[in-house]
């Protein structure tokens, strides 16, 4: 579990980080580069998930040997499969990490809600759904491993 205290904004507890996969850790089907990386860190404090329709049906092959559970969704229902597979984890010890519409609402139900604006856009509404906007993979993940920047961007 991790653990940051946010001055005038509460204490965060998170046990869970979900993921997009196509346009928040891959491009094109192609995971971005220090994802790997980073996630294998994340994971000693972190249980990691990636959610995904898999658009490029690469996610499986692009994942190997990465420490996550790894979710295909149906391409339908999928902003609500995602936001049911949040809440079904708890959503008040989570944090997801999005860009497109259909990360919306997992996004928004998080306890800490991370938008990315990469190579794929991001969807304006996700955006506005966030707690801080990043723009890149490895700057929002940076925030979990630096947390310092974190509290600095959240703090009131």
């Amino acid at each position: 579990m991790m653990r940051i205290d946010i001055p005038g904004g509460g204490s965060l507890r998170l046990e869970h980080l979900v993921l997009d996969f196509n346009g928040t850790l891959a491009c094109d089907g192609e995971l971005l580069p220090g994802v790997v990386e980073r996630l294998q860190r994340l994971s000693e404090s972190m249980r990691i998930h990636v959610v995904t329709a898999d658009t490029f049906g690469r996610a499986s092959e692009q994942l190997a040997g990465v420490p996550c559970l790894l979710s295909i969704l149906s391409a339908q229902e999928q902003a609500s499969a995602k936001l049911a597979y949040v809440q079904r984890l708890g959503a008040q010890s989570t944090a997801c990490i999005g860009n497109g519409r259909n990360d919306t609402s997992m996004v928004e139900a998080a306890a800490l809600g991370i938008a990315v604006v990469q190579a794929e856009g991001a969807a304006a509404q996700t955006l506005r759904a966030a707690d801080v906007v990043a723009r890149d993979i490895g700057d929002a993940l940076d925030l979990l491993l630096q947390p310092q920047r974190l509290i600095a961007t959240l703090r009131a």
